[in-house]
């Protein structure tokens, strides 16, 4: 067995027995499959989510113990329901089959800390409820975060980068180019009216029921700016996600009150 790579499921289950403490840190990557433009694949965000969850361990692994679970591949993606190929759960089964799962790992592993790497951002809000009942419903130590705004922080200067552009693609670029479209990385252009952005989707005060085909914020179904993507950008801000990342995982070996 490859120590950097850690994926559970390689395991046999006698190796796992063995190789999975109690202190070990349970990394759960989480997607969806909905269009991503032109230029991306359907499955972007679960391409993202485990291959930031690889990153994560390779770099961070064998200080916190870090072990890799299966991804989750589809998510909550309502707002791009109007694309072909987008698959959506609902609400109550996605809640469902998180609490079955958190409930089945806290049964068959010794390990109490689970960190959900989660590449949707429609994903967010009902994860932000769920840890909270996860971790008190199963005993898990339990965060999530959230590889979008790790790879686009909020108050970013004046971009607009939501969905399918600069830094997302830059992303792929760097971590799977062989699935960019890159000669249609130019069919999209940014949003033109960044104050409907502002306010039907990034306004901290309101929730709106956007839809990646409204006119207003996206084009082709991309809000933000594809034709600018790079794999050196992409580089950049894998990197610095990543190791922003150590501060997160440093908080599971803090006393919990």
């Amino acid at each position: 067995m490859a120590q950097h790579k850690r994926l559970i499921a390689e395991l046999t289950s006698p190796e796992a027995a063995a190789a999975v403490g109690s202190g070990a840190i349970l990394c759960l990557p989480m997607g969806s499959l909905e269009q991503h433009g032109p230029h991306l694949p359907l499955h972007t965000d679960t391409v993202l989510a485990e291959a930031f969850t690889a990153a994560l361990v390779a770099r961070w692994g064998e200080t916190y113990d870090l072990w890799q679970l299966p991804a989750l591949p589809i998510g909550l993606s309502r707002e791009h329901a109007w694309a072909s190929g987008t698959v959506s759960l609902s609400v109550a089964t996605m809640t469902a089959l998180l609490r079955e799962l958190a409930g089945a790992i806290a049964r068959t592993f010794p390990a109490r800390n689970l960190v959900v790497i989660n590449g949707h951002g429609g994903n967010r809000g009902l994860l932000e409820t769920l840890v909270r009942e996860i971790a008190g419903d199963f005993g898990l130590n339990i965060c999530a975060m959230h590889l979008g705004a790790m790879i686009s922080p909020p108050g970013g200067g004046n971009s607009i980068e939501i969905h399918g552009g600069k830094d997302e693609t830059s992303a792929m670029l760097a971590l799977a180019p062989e699935l960019v479209r890159q000669e249609r990385m130019a069919d999209s252009r940014p949003p033109a009216d960044r104050a409907a952005v502002r306010t039907l989707i990034l306004d901290p005060a309101t929730s709106w029921p956007w839809r990646s085909d409204d006119p207003r914020i996206a084009d082709r179904g991309v809000i933000g700016d594809a034709p600018a993507a790079s794999v050196e950008h992409g580089r950049a801000i894998v990197a610095r996600a990543v190791e922003a990342a150590g501060a997160v995982l440093a908080q599971f070996a803090q006393p919990r009150k």
